[in-house]
């Protein structure tokens, strides 16, 4: 197991599917409930749509789809959780916000190698809590890169 940081880390976990994830809690700008969103023609599956966030047009993410796992219509009870990661700021669509959680770092340890699956690059660590494992998402490999202007 490779040497980690030593500490808790503060994280944001959610549930996307039957599935439990988290992100780091710094990422996080805000957590909002589910805004139906305007499609865009031509972008990828996984881009739900825009919303309009205080006059900025916040492009939706829907985990469940980038994650290639079953996706369900939005309802009220999804919430959409506002992150920014770099200079991009964008919504994820999720089924819902379990809470906020104080992991030790030490107690991560690396997903498994399972091959190019949808999933294979996006989780960096997976912790066991009591029951439950939680995949920690690497937002910068989640999102996709920006394309340079012409």
């Amino acid at each position: 197991m490779p040497n980690r940081t030593v500490g808790k880390r503060e994280l944001v976990g959610f549930r996307v599917g039957d599935q439990a994830f988290c992100i780091d809690i710094t990422s996080v700008l805000e957590i909002r409930g589910w805004t139906a969103t305007t499609p865009l023609p031509g972008a990828p599956a996984y881009m739900k749509g825009v919303v309009n966030l205080r006059g900025t047009v916040l492009p939706i993410i829907d985990l469940a789809v980038r994650l290639g796992l079953p996706t369900t219509e939005p309802s009220a009870r999804h919430a959409i959780v506002v992150v920014r990661c770099g200079e991009r700021t964008v919504g994820l669509l999720v089924e819902g916000v379990s809470d906020i959680m104080q992991l030790d770092e030490a107690a991560r340890q690396d997903p498994p190698n399972m091959g190019d699956g949808h999933v294979a690059g996006v989780v960096s660590g997976v912790f066991a809590v009591d029951s439950a494992l939680i995949s920690l998402l690497d937002l910068d490999a989640l999102l996709p890169p920006v394309r340079e202007a012409a």
